[in-house]
C-alpha cells in the first residue's frame, strides 16, 4: 500500500510504500520536542520510503538529545514529517502519521513511548531494528 504525506506547504513530501494493509502502528513519543510538536510516528523495517524536496533550500534540519537524527521541518510552514538516522551508511527513517494526506487509514490508536535512559548505543540499535530501512531521497 502507497500513503503519500507532506508537510503543510508540500515542500517536503514522501511516498510511503507500507508492507500490508493492517493497521498501522503509531508512537507518541514523549521527549521534549516531540511533545511540542505533537509528533506521532510510525515505522516498519519492512516499509521502503521515497523523500522529495521541492526546495531543499526551505529544509532545515534538526539534532537535538543524543545528535543521533536529523528531523526535517519545512522552514515555510513548520512542519516536520520525517526523521532520518543514518547507522553505518544506511539511512533509517520514520515519519509523521500527522503528515499523511489521507485520513482514511487505519491507523492504530498512538501509544506512549519514552526513550529516556538509553545510551546511544542502544538508541540506534533500537532504530535499526524498527525504523524504515528502505529510504530514497528523490
Amino acid at each position: 500500500m502507497r500513503i503519500h504525506g507532506s508537510c503543510h506547504c508540500g515542500n517536503i513530501s514522501f511516498d510511503l510504500d507500507w508492507p500490508d494493509a493492517q493497521s498501522i502502528p503509531a508512537r507518541r513519543c514523549g521527549c521534549s520536542f516531540c511533545r511540542k510538536h505533537g509528533g506521532v510516528w510510525t515505522a516498519s523495517p519492512a516499509a521502503g520510503l521515497a523523500v522529495m524536496m521541492r526546495d531543499p533550500q526551505r529544509v532545515s534540519r534538526y539534532r537535538f538529545g543524543t545528535a543521533t537524527a536529523d528531523f526535517h521541518i519545512c522552514s515555510d510552514c513548520g512542519v516536520a514529517p520525517l526523521a532520518v538516522s543514518e547507522i553505518d551508511g544506511r539511512r533509517y527513517a520514520v515519519v509523521s502519521v500527522n503528515a499523511f494526506d489521507t485520513q482514511e487509514l487505519s491507523i492504530a490508536e498512538a501509544v506512549d513511548v519514552s526513550f529516556d535512559g538509553e545510551s546511544e548505543a542502544e538508541r540506534l540499535a533500537r532504530r535499526a531494528r524498527n525504523w524504515i530501512a528502505d529510504v530514497r531521497f528523490v
